[in-house]
């Protein structure tokens, strides 16, 4: 097996796994995130939780993974170099924020909830991909 089928194989793990973790979370229904939001109503928790379990996770895999010379399938390590935020950043933070919080959806939980057959997420990932569309049609101007 070539190291580009290895790749994706592991990309397909990974991602099942995570909408697995996503569904057990109920982070796939947006009701949960909006009742995070709403502190000073109907309060839903959750999310705090799955925040808090989703960081010590990182953390002490993040901390294995800098320890090793290099990825296991690949010859170096991808991460990013800018460490200073710009405008380009902070609006789109800002933009996928507000979505998030006026959506219940982000792009993990919606993707996840296409396979209940949810309009709503359909209507998510759809206008989703559109504006990855236009934004690569902009950037390339």
């Amino acid at each position: 097996m070539d190291a580009g089928t290895k790749r994706g194989l592991v990309a397909l793990a990974s991602g099942a796994l995570f909408a697995i973790g996503l569904v057990v979370s109920g982070m796939t229904q947006p009701a949960n995130v909006i009742g995070f939001l709403d502190v000073t109503g109907d309060w839903r928790p959750a999310l705090m939780f799955v925040m808090v379990g989703a960081i010590a996770v990182n953390a002490a895999v993040y901390r294995w993974v800098r320890g090793r010379r290099a990825p296991v399938l690949a010859e170096t390590f991808s991460l990013p170099t800018q460490r200073d935020l710009d405008a380009r950043l902070i609006a789109g933070a800002a933009i996928f924020g507000v979505g998030w919080g006026l959506g219940g959806y982000c792009p993990g939980p919606g993707v996840t909830a296409l396979a209940s057959g949810s309009l709503e997420a359909v209507v998510f990932v759809g206008s989703m991909v559109a504006a990855m569309w236009v934004v690569a049609r902009i950037e390339k101007r």
